[in-house]
């Protein structure tokens, strides 16, 4: 069997999960090849693990100040450039295309009758799980970004639909906390409108991670720009993380025991979602702005305990290489038998049991 895996690159979430699958892939008497679409290849990585992976333009979101610009975004992108690229991606040398929201090489095995594989948080938007900003418009963005014909799609929680877990990368360092270390990643926002909301809060110490960490910062804030191999570090080290509403990194929060509050991206119908999502389960807290009052009232918060997510890279890998023969409900079943919630986390009774 010979794979084309497409890889959204807007965000590092999608690529994070691509590593975990890639990871489980080279066990098996599989071939894989790699696409990027979404961010130049300047702008990637860590991507060894991929090989000799080939970029596109694809398609993005611009984002300005936290908030998507509809009019930046448009002028991005290159619809006539986006559909050569589909047309010129040729996939008779594969008998599967594997898309994490990707939308080259999904279009492409639609049009050339491949079979097509959705694994990714998006695709859990097919079922009823907790939505917001649910309109016409945002369903079919969603809908026909990466059409595939089997959809994998991941969650913190099943929600009584055949979702999976999270896709995190199998870590098994043990979190060591430090009760006054904060982890900040918020990329789509200003860093100097960062350092300067978390200034008054000197009982902390913040860890900020961004692609442009040039700002004026007090003492107790440390500015970094990305990395694969501090970044992982601190979060294990940290006592809370205030992200986006982005879904990888408040899956490996969770699945580390560690408090999350999340600023949602304006106008991204996932995020928004997700917000919400973790608001319902107790598992995080949110805030629309960077409000002084939302983030000192949830630094005196506690911590959860972890939540154990079981290796779904692995069942995936297994499932795809088995011909996939058993149904995605079965899968599902299988490892959310394998997920445990401790009870410290699951600690809202009318939000378990909308869930249960």
């Amino acid at each position: 069997m010979k794979i084309l895996f497409g890889i959204q690159g807007t965000g590092n979430g999608h690529i994070t999960r691509a590593r975990a699958m890639a990871a489980a892939f080279r066990n098996k008497a599989i071939e894989v090849d790699y696409i990027v679409s979404g961010r130049s290849r300047d702008k990637l990585f860590d991507m060894e693990i991929f090989g000799d992976y080939r970029c596109y333009d694809g398609l993005t979101f611009v984002t300005i100040n936290g908030q998507v610009s509809k009019v930046r975004t448009a002028l991005k992108n290159n619809l006539y450039r986006f559909y050569s690229d589909v047309r010129a991606l040729n996939l008779k040398q594969y008998d599967l295309v594997i898309s994490d929201f990707e939308p080259v090489s999904a279009w492409a095995a639609k049009q050339q009758n491949v079979t097509s594989v959705a694994i990714g948080h998006q695709s859990a938007f097919k079922y009823d799980i907790p939505k917001r900003g649910d309109d016409f418009m945002s369903r079919k963005i969603m809908e026909s970004f990466a059409p595939t014909d089997i959809h994998l799609g991941l969650h913190w929680h099943h929600f009584n639909q055949p979702l999976l877990p999270p896709m995190i990368e199998q870590n098994k360092s043990v979190a060591v906390t430090q009760a006054d270390k904060i982890l900040v990643y918020l990329p789509f926002e200003n860093i100097q409108h960062i350092a300067d909301w978390l200034k008054p809060h000197s009982d902390y110490r913040f860890y900020v991670y961004h692609e442009n960490p040039n700002a004026k910062a007090a003492g107790h804030i440390t500015l970094r720009p990305l990395s694969r191999i501090t970044f992982p570090k601190d979060l294990l080290s940290c006592n809370g993380v205030v992200s986006n509403a982005g879904f990888e990194l408040a899956s490996e929060a969770l699945s580390f025991g560690k408090k999350i509050l999340v600023k949602p991206l304006h106008g991204q119908y996932e995020q928004s979602s997700n917000a919400k999502a973790l608001k319902q389960l107790g598992f995080g807290e949110e805030m629309d702005t960077l409000d002084h009052a939302v983030l000192g009232k949830w630094l005196r918060q506690k911590s959860f305990d972890p939540i154990h997510y079981p290796d779904v890279a692995s069942a995936v890998t297994d499932w795809i290489c088995a011909g996939m023969h058993t149904s995605a409900i079965e899968l599902s079943h299988k490892l959310w038998q394998a997920t445990h919630f401790p009870n410290t986390i699951l600690k809202n009774p009318s939000s378990a049991a909308k869930v249960a």
